[in-house]
């Protein structure tokens, strides 16, 4: 693994040629699409195929592939939709986009890949190395992309704060057979660097008013349950499940588990303010439907009903 590791860095990391982001020409066009049909496959392998050497081979040809088809010019316009496991995500801004996947190597043992590519002129790579394994504190490590938390992401959520635009990452881990993460990282840019996590999160105590700081938001959980977090755009806030602690079965031991109440952050002035609990509106009476036959004139068969003698 440390082979494809730095063939990825040797491929990616300052990759800078002069390229616009406008339209791709049709000669291009028939480029991209030789290698997206080489991606597609890959990418499929990497996620389907019952073979270890298959699937690390597929992870090998899935970077090497995918940096020859970046540096095509204009490729930031080109969507890649056949690589259907490895989504490709986009802020509002289109500034750049990310690409993630995941490697299955054993049940537990899961490795992720990615790159930022940026829109602009100039194409340029931000690969992205896992080194979730080896980050001391999860929610508070600040962490380059030669460090990253790797994950699966499935949402993205830009949003402002007094320092700059920063961009929230909602992603998956597959972490163990027991138990799972999901965590929301934090993406900004400065002085031309991508960095991971921002002191954003903020949980204040009711009675003392006292605060706690996050640079990330990291949740682990039961394989076995179904664990909810994402951006709301209804409720405008980052909802989540609120998990307690439960007994596993068979060898797993203690594990979180939601407990059908939420949680959630709120924005304010450029932080992600902690809400307790989301729904909180209680009944003096459980609800209940009216009753379907009383005061009426037929029964539940749609009969008239015989009069009392």
């Amino acid at each position: 693994m440390k082979k494809l590791i730095i063939a990825f860095l040797l491929l990616n990391f300052n990759i800078h040629l002069q390229a616009q982001a406008g339209k791709i020409s049709e000669e291009n066009i028939a480029i991209l699409e030789e290698y997206e049909d080489t991606l597609g496959l890959v990418s499929y392998m990497i996620v389907n195929d019952s073979l270890p050497e298959n699937r690390f081979a597929a992870t090998k040809k899935m970077i090497s592939t995918l940096v020859q088809a970046l540096k095509v010019e204009n490729s930031f316009n080109y969507p890649f939709e056949q690589i259907r496991s490895a989504p490709i995500l986009y802020p509002a801004d289109s500034t750049f986009r990310i690409f993630t996947w995941q490697l299955y190597v054993d049940v537990d043992d899961y490795r992720y890949y990615g790159a930022i590519q940026m829109n602009t002129q100039e194409l340029k790579l931000y690969p992205l190395i896992d080194r979730s394994r080896e980050v001391q504190d999860e929610e508070q490590d600040l962490l380059p992309p030669d460090k990253w938390f790797g994950s699966l992401y499935y949402n993205i959520q830009q949003f402002d704060t007094p320092t700059g635009r920063k961009y929230l990452l909602f992603g998956y881990n597959g972490f163990s057979l027991f138990n799972k993460k999901k965590l929301i990282d934090v993406l900004h840019f400065e002085d031309g660097e991508a960095k991971f996590g921002a002191p954003v999160f903020v949980q204040e105590d009711a009675a003392t008013g006292e605060r706690t700081v996050r640079n990330r938001i990291v949740k682990e959980y039961s394989a076995e349950s179904s664990f909810r977090m994402n951006y709301d755009k209804t409720y405008e806030q980052i909802m989540f499940d609120h998990l307690i602690v439960m007994g596993g079965s068979y060898n797993q031991g203690p594990s979180n588990v939601p407990d059908g109440s939420y949680e959630a952050y709120q924005l304010k002035e450029g932080e992600w303010h902690w809400v307790e609990k989301v729904f909180s509106q209680t009944q003096d009476k459980a609800p209940r439907p009216e009753p379907i036959l009383d005061g009426k004139k037929v029964d539940i068969l749609g009969k008239e009903k015989e009069k009392n003698n």
